[in-house]
């Protein structure tokens, strides 16, 4: 019997040993990819920019965990920022410290409260990582926020909190019922690695997605002059006052009603497929253009954080969904489409999508099954190798 068994056991343990081997072979990690996708590098003008940050932004990790009283070099540029989105008065003094001084903390407790973070007044890992994400360059301080009271004409008995806002004067389209807003895209301020057929349909989907909450239909038009929304990609100073600083800092801006410009950073790596497109950097152009196409309708940006109309997008991440403070922000303004049903909402999918193929590759279930199942061979094997010799 003893022999038998240390017969077995050396076989056994060779044919452990070999299974290890084989199993611990180097490897690199493997990517996942949509079913039925081939396998391909999409190559675009930006490529070079893949992943190169906006400088100045990328910088603000130095300030992380930073508290009234802090001196750290570079503050000022901070500064910069909040008076540039709204959070220090437009006409303050220009020469900024490195000093974090009142006036920094109430910017930064005044950021906290209208981002929905937690309100700290100090320079957090939560507040940092807002800050340094890319976002729309429309200024938080043009738009005020709803009121709580704020009535609203439906059957539907919903309990929600209002976080949308409005530019100033709740501006909005007058145009007789039913209204039609014409768009057309610039024939010259162009991105020429998207085709045109892709991003017309990309800015259909995103109008729609307005038009099917209100009363306004959306209507594209090759007449760019007499467009009511005008709609081009542009890089660095491009003549409104608002200059494109490059990749993934500010992505777009659009103007409140009735000016209709709708300007996108042509530096950012737009991608109309995430699925396909593997830049790090892809900010997904369906995302931003309905966001924007908001502000054309006359919202500002929301305090939550699901919502179309935050103010922050991160690189391949889709967020498309209107949820309730994006429908009840717009239908304030233009009403409801007699179309559409506030309860559609609580059934609809989730609202981002991340799109991140950079992950390495954990075995599922099924693959450890199978190596149960070799091992249990390996012994089979091994034990009938032995009675075929000794009977």
């Amino acid at each position: 019997m003893f022999p038998l068994f240390s017969y077995y056991g050396r076989t056994l343990l060779s044919s452990l040993m070999f299974l290890l081997l084989f199993l611990s072979r180097p490897s690199s990690p493997a990517r996942l990819f949509p079913p039925d996708q081939e396998v391909s590098v999409v190559t675009t003008t930006t490529s070079s920019d893949d992943t190169r940050k906006n400088a100045t932004w990328h910088d603000f990790t130095r300030f992380l965990d930073a508290v009234k009283g802090s001196h750290v070099a570079g503050m000022s540029d901070l500064k910069e920022y909040f008076r540039r989105f709204g959070y220090l008065p437009p006409f303050s003094n220009t020469n900024f410290t490195d000093n974090f001084d009142s006036d920094l903390e109430a910017a930064v407790l005044l950021y906290q409260t209208k981002l929905g973070l937690p309100i700290t007044g100090k320079l957090d890992s939560d507040t940092i990582t807002s800050i340094m994400s890319p976002r729309c360059g429309v200024s938080d301080r043009d738009s005020t926020a709803a009121r709580d009271d704020q009535e609203h004409e439906d059957h539907d008995q919903v309990h929600d909190t209002r976080h949308f806002a409005y530019f100033y004067g709740k501006p909005r389209w007058q145009r007789r019922s039913p209204m039609t807003l014409s768009y057309a895209f610039s024939p010259t301020d162009v991105v020429k690695y998207l085709s045109k057929t892709d991003i017309r349909s990309v800015f259909r989907r995103s109008f729609s997605r307005w038009s099917a909450v209100i009363p306004v239909k959306f209507r594209e038009t090759e007449e760019y002059s007499s467009a009511d929304i005008k709609i081009g990609f542009y890089k660095g100073d491009h003549g409104d006052g608002e200059p494109f600083d490059g990749v993934l800092g500010v992505l777009a801006h659009a103007f409140s009603p009735e000016n209709g410009r709708f300007h996108l950073d042509a530096a950012e790596s737009w991608a109309v497929d995430l699925g396909r497109d593997k830049s790090k950097a892809a900010i997904d152009l369906e995302s931003v253009a309905t966001h924007e196409i908001g502000h054309v309708l006359g919202l500002g940006h929301s305090a939550v954080k699901d919502a179309v109309m935050y103010p922050s997008l991160s690189p391949r991440t889709m967020k498309v969904d209107l949820i309730i403070d994006d429908v009840r922000g717009v239908q304030a303004l233009y009403g409801s489409n007699p179309n559409f049903k506030i309860s559609s909402l609580f059934h609809a999918p989730p609202r981002a999508s991340s799109f991140n193929y950079n992950q390495s590759f954990s075995p599922p279930l099924p693959s450890l099954l199978s190596l149960f199942s070799i091992l249990s061979f390996s012994f089979f094997l091994s034990f009938f190798f032995f009675l075929h010799i000794h009977l």
